[in-house]
């Protein structure tokens, strides 16, 4: 990943800081390839979201294309996938969809093309031999690296392209910046942009039925009380987390606890069955075997 940029368009800002939903731009790609074997960060070593190997170009600042060889030396794995660290809509799933072209195409690289059908060699999965061949071409060509544009490095590198307006869209300007933070607030983006900020934030990476646990929490509320939702969605992670924590802690908690909500409102509206084995019609109001009618004054 490559994160020791200049930023001039940003007036020099530490752009792998800034923030987008709350979470710095190099922790958002950190968490798009958390699955790999190794992550190597080509910047100044600085605090992130999870453990990674840093590198350096020598002397920094001279360009991708010396970055990219500096981090290459930390590889040894077949595949490498090159990231820029400004990328606040990468996901896991990208990062897989490149991997996949890379293997399927036998190319020595897939990358992702933006909006406008331009390659993004740096949101792209890599033959690792391939990188270092052509780095190898260009240092002998040139004399090193430095100051080299990576159109002159993928140039000679047998490539697919994957095309993904949104996961390679970066951000180069605070208009980019601006544009961003406003995405993730859309009412399509920002529930899931708000899960993933809190399990950064607590240091979790559980992945749970979104979908499950919001219909628990409209059930509650509309079956019992408004405050019911926050207070039964807490106690079920409670007792998930007391159960183990896992995917299956948590679907479990939730299918019990909707079940109740769900017989917490037909009792209120009249349409809750009997308890098995107690007789009654389902459809109609519990009523006990001995039941007899209510004679105060008052009943109705």
């Amino acid at each position: 990943m490559l994160a020791g940029g200049g930023a001039r368009r940003l007036g020099g800002a530490d752009k792998p800081g800034v923030r987008v939903g709350g979470r710095a731009l190099l922790d958002r790609v950190l968490g798009a390839c958390a699955d790999a074997e190794t992550t190597v960060v080509v910047a100044d070593p600085r605090p992130t979201v999870r453990p990674v190997r840093w590198a350096r170009e020598d002397p920094p600042g001279v360009g991708p294309v010396a970055a990219l060889g500096a981090g290459l030396r930390q590889v040894t794995a077949g595949s490498v996938v090159v990231l820029s660290a400004d990328l606040p809509f990468l996901a896991a799933d990208t990062v897989r969809r490149l991997l996949a072209a890379l293997n399927a195409e036998g190319a020595e690289g897939a990358l992702l093309t933006d909006a406008d059908g331009r390659d993004q060699p740096l949101v792209a999965a890599y033959r690792t031999s391939a990188l270092r061949r052509e780095l190898s071409a260009l240092g002998e060509e040139h004399g090193g690296l430095t100051g080299l544009p990576l159109r002159r490095l993928t140039a000679g590198l047998d490539l697919t392209r994957v095309p993904d307006p949104v996961a390679s869209f970066d951000c180069d300007t605070w208009d980019d910046i601006a544009a961003a933070r406003a995405r993730i607030r859309e009412h399509g983006h920002v529930l899931d942009e708000w899960i993933s900020a809190v399990k950064n934030e607590l240091g979790i990476d559980l992945e749970v039925d979104t979908g499950a646990l919001l219909d628990l929490a409209r059930d509650a509320a509309h079956g019992v009380a408004r405050p019911a939702a926050p207070l039964t969605t807490f106690l079920v992670g409670y007792v998930a987390g007391r159960a183990g924590g896992g995917p299956e802690a948590v679907a479990e908690a939730t299918r019990k606890a909707t079940a109740l909500a769900i017989r917490w409102a037909e009792e209120a509206d009249g349409t809750g069955g009997a308890a098995p084995g107690a007789g009654s019609t389902p459809g109609q109001p519990d009523v006990a075997p001995d039941a007899t009618p209510d004679t105060r004054p008052d009943a109705g």
